[in-house]
């Protein structure tokens, strides 16, 4: 009799805690990330994310190797990339214009810069001296003009811009940004 009651509560045990193993399941792969996605990341870093060429000039490839053949060049450092995957110590980058090939880890920096993408075709953004639309117009930057990305707060980025001053002397430019009228930023992302 001992032993049919040992039984009859294991029993009931078990089929409550098959009932709720489809919960614990589901609480389990919510709060682990899966292994495929740590496999296929080497660095840990998030993927997508953006950062700049380190040197110049760097031979972007069709494929993840120096076997590969080479895609282009980029002649100038500081250009930036999005990285869209990684292989081992390899990097896929997508460009401005969304072409993609693999880069070599070492020749990539975290230095964040961007593009200039005003919402109207051909107009150009106000740099302001403040993140606030109402603040002073420092300069006017046109469409595709690169700029260091200092740090954005989700809705404004501090940037610095080179150029020339009506005088034809090389400047820089410092000031704020709407972080929509970048490339190279995320939407509502937050970095210092």
């Amino acid at each position: 009799m001992f032993d049919k009651t040992l039984r009859a509560g294991l029993g009931r045990q078990f089929l409550a805690l098959f009932r709720r193993l489809p919960w614990l399941f589901l609480v389990t792969a919510l709060l682990l990330p899966p292994a495929w996605a740590q496999a296929n990341n080497p660095s840990g870093l998030p993927l997508p994310r953006f950062a700049t060429t380190r040197s110049e000039p760097i031979n972007v490839r069709v494929g993840p190797g120096q076997k590969y053949d080479i895609a282009w060049t980029y002649l100038k450092s500081g250009i930036p990339v999005e990285i869209v995957q990684e292989f081992d110590t390899w990097r896929k980058i997508r460009d401005a214009d969304g072409t993609e090939g693999w880069i070599h880890q070492n020749l990539l920096a975290g230095t964040r810069a961007g593009y200039v993408t005003p919402l109207l075709a051909n107009g150009e953004i106000n740099l302001l001296a403040s993140p606030s639309d109402d603040a002073a117009v420092r300069a006017r930057l046109g469409p595709g003009l690169k700029v260091t990305i200092k740090q954005c707060d989700g809705v404004w980025c501090e940037v610095s811009a080179s150029g020339q001053d009506p005088a034809a002397r090389a400047t820089t430019y410092s000031g704020y940004l709407h972080q929509e009228e970048l490339w190279g930023v995320y939407p509502d992302e937050v970095f210092d």
